[in-house]
């Protein structure tokens, strides 16, 4: 990791101590979850690394985790207030320069907060890390229309097949999502370096993963910071039966895809007999963000 991301240790340190006050002048509580969980992701496009523990006595699978995110939504669940955490997570099948097999995470949720309240927060909290350039916010929808004059939101299947074949780009897919972010990765986001903060967000619905529906877009975003995406946003799904029809669904990708699929996870859904209460979170990714820091 360190030949591609260039900082010292002094600078993560002081990174993580302003990120600390900002939280503590915000009122809102550093928490820890397990890293070893007894679930792995069923996320379609993230795998989790799993491990043998207790081999001398009673064998037992276990991994590790790919984010915070669930164990923090049960804190939430549980009436914790606004959280944060920063902490290492694990992913199996990592491919690409921008991506490791482990990483550090901040992860916070913002009770009563939409997207928008929630992207003006980030902005306060990347302004203390010295990140005070002019802030660009465009939809999904006008992104695609800005840079390629594609109408991503009313475009079915077989009409972005033929538009991908125009520009060269693969269609071998199963589902419109895999298409649409194909497509946004070689067509839009190259463009996106011109911006050195960019919040995109309302997302088709196809890509809502656990973020709230409303009509054609799923109320979330992703953070560009000239170009590389640093965070991904939620407004979030509140409801057990909300998270157990999604992860139904992935376990139904993961399976066509032939990946393995996985029992779903009763603990989570136990813990959410009272919903979440209505909050806006998001998960950045610290290394990332501390390179374009020193980019931008």
């Amino acid at each position: 990791m360190t030949s591609l991301y260039n900082f010292s240790l002094k600078q993560k340190a002081e990174i993580f101590r302003k990120i600390r006050a900002f939280f503590d002048s915000k009122n809102v509580l550093e928490v820890q979850t397990p890293h070893l969980l007894n679930h792995p992701t069923t996320d379609v496009y993230i795998d989790s690394i799993s491990m043998q523990v207790n081999k001398d006595f009673d064998i037992q699978s276990k991994y590790l985790h790919t984010s915070p995110e669930l164990e923090m939504k049960k804190l939430l669940a549980n009436g914790s207030g606004d959280i944060y955490q920063i902490c290492h997570v694990f992913r199996d099948n990592e491919q690409g320069s921008q991506n490791f097999n482990e990483f550090t995470m901040l992860e916070y949720y913002r009770l009563g907060f939409d997207i928008h309240q929630l992207m003006s927060d980030m902005s306060d909290l990347f302004s203390v890390l010295g990140l005070t350039q002019e802030t660009t916010k465009l939809t999904y929808a006008q992104a695609f229309s800005r840079f390629t004059d594609i109408d991503i939101l009313n475009s079915d299947f077989n009409t972005l097949k033929k538009i991908a074949n125009s520009y060269d780009l693969c269609t071998d897919f199963e589902w419109i999502e895999d298409l649409q972010i194909l497509m946004f990765t070689d067509l839009v986001e190259p463009k996106l370096v011109q911006y050195p903060l960019c919040f995109v967000y309302d997302y088709p619905a196809e890509q809502s993963a656990l973020a709230r529906v409303e009509g054609r877009v799923a109320k979330r975003f992703e953070l560009y910071l000239s170009g590389v995406e640093v965070a991904n946003g939620y407004d979030e799904l509140q409801y057990a039966r909300e998270y157990q029809q999604v992860f139904a669904q992935e376990n139904q990708q993961r399976s066509k895809l032939g990946k393995t699929t996985f029992s779903q996870n009763l603990d989570f859904f136990q813990q959410l007999k009272n919903p979440l209460p209505q909050c806006a979170g998001v998960s950045i990714g610290i290394d990332r963000l501390i390179s374009q820091i020193n980019q931008i």
